[in-house]
Protein backbone atom coordinates (compact mmCIF):
# COMPACT_ATOMS: atom_id res chain seq x y z
CA UNK A 1 0.00 0.00 0.00
CA UNK A 2 1.50 3.20 -0.98
CA UNK A 3 2.41 5.30 2.02
CA UNK A 4 -0.08 9.05 1.71
CA UNK A 5 2.11 12.07 1.21
CA UNK A 6 2.82 14.83 4.90
CA UNK A 7 0.06 16.98 3.56
CA UNK A 8 2.03 19.83 5.30
CA UNK A 9 5.13 19.09 3.74
CA UNK A 10 4.38 21.21 0.65
CA UNK A 11 2.40 23.55 2.63
CA UNK A 12 3.48 27.76 2.20
CA UNK A 13 2.44 29.50 5.25
CA UNK A 14 1.36 32.84 4.33
CA UNK A 15 3.90 34.83 4.00
CA UNK A 16 4.41 39.05 3.57
CA UNK A 17 7.33 40.84 1.43
CA UNK A 18 9.63 42.94 3.40
CA UNK A 19 11.09 45.67 1.35
CA UNK A 20 14.53 47.05 2.50
CA UNK A 21 15.44 50.29 1.51
CA UNK A 22 19.10 51.62 1.64
CA UNK A 23 19.03 55.35 2.34
CA UNK A 24 22.14 57.91 3.03
CA UNK A 25 21.96 58.67 6.38
CA UNK A 26 21.08 62.12 6.11
CA UNK A 27 18.60 64.70 7.50
CA UNK A 28 15.23 64.01 5.42
CA UNK A 29 15.83 61.36 3.53
CA UNK A 30 13.20 59.06 5.35
CA UNK A 31 11.00 61.90 5.29
CA UNK A 32 10.88 62.08 1.71
CA UNK A 33 10.95 58.49 1.37
CA UNK A 34 8.04 58.13 3.75
CA UNK A 35 6.21 61.26 1.36
CA UNK A 36 6.81 58.95 -1.69
CA UNK A 37 4.58 56.70 -0.45
CA UNK A 38 1.60 58.55 0.94
CA UNK A 39 1.26 59.75 -1.83
CA UNK A 40 0.19 56.94 -3.21
CA UNK A 41 -3.24 56.00 -2.17
CA UNK A 42 -2.64 52.42 -3.25
CA UNK A 43 -0.41 51.77 -1.11
CA UNK A 44 -0.62 51.29 2.97
CA UNK A 45 2.85 51.72 5.22
CA UNK A 46 1.60 48.52 7.29
CA UNK A 47 5.16 48.31 9.18
CA UNK A 48 8.65 50.06 9.35
CA UNK A 49 11.94 49.35 11.48
CA UNK A 50 14.57 51.89 10.82
CA UNK A 51 18.30 50.43 11.90
CA UNK A 52 20.91 52.99 11.11
CA UNK A 53 24.53 53.33 10.79
CA UNK A 54 26.90 56.28 10.46
CA UNK A 55 26.92 56.41 6.49
CA UNK A 56 23.48 55.05 5.56
CA UNK A 57 20.39 53.74 7.12
CA UNK A 58 18.57 50.39 6.38
CA UNK A 59 14.39 50.98 6.24
CA UNK A 60 12.43 47.65 6.61
CA UNK A 61 8.99 48.15 5.24
CA UNK A 62 5.78 46.07 5.07
CA UNK A 63 2.97 47.59 2.48
CA UNK A 64 -0.92 46.68 1.90
CA UNK A 65 0.03 46.53 -1.80
CA UNK A 66 4.30 45.43 -2.93
CA UNK A 67 3.67 45.49 -6.25
CA UNK A 68 2.69 48.75 -6.22
CA UNK A 69 5.00 49.77 -3.47
CA UNK A 70 7.73 47.63 -5.54
CA UNK A 71 7.07 49.71 -9.04
CA UNK A 72 7.41 53.04 -7.21
CA UNK A 73 10.36 52.17 -5.33
CA UNK A 74 12.05 50.99 -8.33
CA UNK A 75 10.49 54.53 -10.69
CA UNK A 76 11.52 56.74 -7.46
CA UNK A 77 15.13 54.98 -8.01
CA UNK A 78 15.43 53.34 -4.42
CA UNK A 79 17.83 50.82 -3.72
CA UNK A 80 15.84 48.16 -2.21
CA UNK A 81 15.80 44.19 -1.75
CA UNK A 82 12.85 42.32 -1.07
CA UNK A 83 12.27 39.18 1.42
CA UNK A 84 9.74 37.52 2.63
CA UNK A 85 8.38 37.43 6.15
CA UNK A 86 5.88 36.39 8.54
CA UNK A 87 3.30 38.74 10.45
CA UNK A 88 2.39 36.90 13.28
CA UNK A 89 -0.93 37.76 15.22
CA UNK A 90 -0.27 37.48 19.20
CA UNK A 91 -3.36 36.37 21.59
CA UNK A 92 -3.31 36.21 25.70
CA UNK A 93 -1.95 32.66 25.30
CA UNK A 94 0.33 33.13 22.34
CA UNK A 95 2.85 35.38 23.24
CA UNK A 96 6.22 36.87 21.66
CA UNK A 97 8.17 34.41 24.24
CA UNK A 98 5.94 31.40 23.56
CA UNK A 99 6.38 32.13 20.07
CA UNK A 100 10.18 32.54 20.37
CA UNK A 101 10.20 28.94 23.04
CA UNK A 102 8.34 26.86 19.90
CA UNK A 103 10.81 27.96 17.20
CA UNK A 104 14.16 27.52 19.42
CA UNK A 105 12.75 23.67 20.13
CA UNK A 106 12.65 23.29 16.33
CA UNK A 107 16.21 25.00 15.87
CA UNK A 108 14.69 27.54 14.00
CA UNK A 109 17.18 31.13 13.72
CA UNK A 110 14.96 34.11 14.57
CA UNK A 111 17.03 37.33 12.10
CA UNK A 112 15.03 39.79 13.41
CA UNK A 113 11.66 40.83 14.63
CA UNK A 114 9.60 44.05 14.69
CA UNK A 115 5.78 45.75 15.50
CA UNK A 116 3.28 45.76 12.71
CA UNK A 117 1.02 48.79 12.81
CA UNK A 118 -2.95 46.93 12.78
CA UNK A 119 -5.94 49.09 12.70
CA UNK A 120 -7.62 46.71 14.95
CA UNK A 121 -4.64 47.02 17.76
CA UNK A 122 -4.10 43.74 17.96
CA UNK A 123 -0.72 42.46 18.85
CA UNK A 124 1.32 42.06 15.41
CA UNK A 125 4.87 41.38 14.54
CA UNK A 126 6.96 41.03 11.89
CA UNK A 127 9.00 38.00 11.61
CA UNK A 128 12.61 37.26 9.90
CA UNK A 129 13.74 33.85 10.32
CA UNK A 130 16.39 31.26 8.54
CA UNK A 131 13.66 29.06 7.39
CA UNK A 132 10.62 31.13 6.79
CA UNK A 133 8.62 28.32 5.29
CA UNK A 134 9.42 25.79 8.35
CA UNK A 135 8.97 28.29 11.18
CA UNK A 136 5.85 29.55 9.31
CA UNK A 137 4.30 25.62 10.03
CA UNK A 138 5.31 25.40 13.08
CA UNK A 139 4.05 28.10 14.54
CA UNK A 140 0.70 27.27 12.42
CA UNK A 141 1.20 23.97 14.22
CA UNK A 142 1.26 25.49 17.34
CA UNK A 143 -1.79 27.62 16.62
CA UNK A 144 -0.74 31.34 15.72
CA UNK A 145 -2.38 33.36 13.41
CA UNK A 146 -0.51 34.09 10.37
CA UNK A 147 -1.34 36.77 8.30
CA UNK A 148 -0.73 37.59 4.39
CA UNK A 149 -1.09 41.26 2.14
CA UNK A 150 -4.53 40.76 1.71
CA UNK A 151 -5.06 41.41 5.70
CA UNK A 152 -3.35 44.85 5.48
CA UNK A 153 -5.95 46.31 2.97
Amino acid sequence: MAQMPDVEQGYSPPSVRQFSVFLDNRVGKLLELLQNIEARPDIRLAAISVLDSSDYAVIRMIFSNADAARHLLSKERYTFSETSVLVVEMSDTQTISSMCLHLLAAEVNIRFVYPVLMTDGATTIALGADDVQFAGQILLRKRFRLLGEEDFV
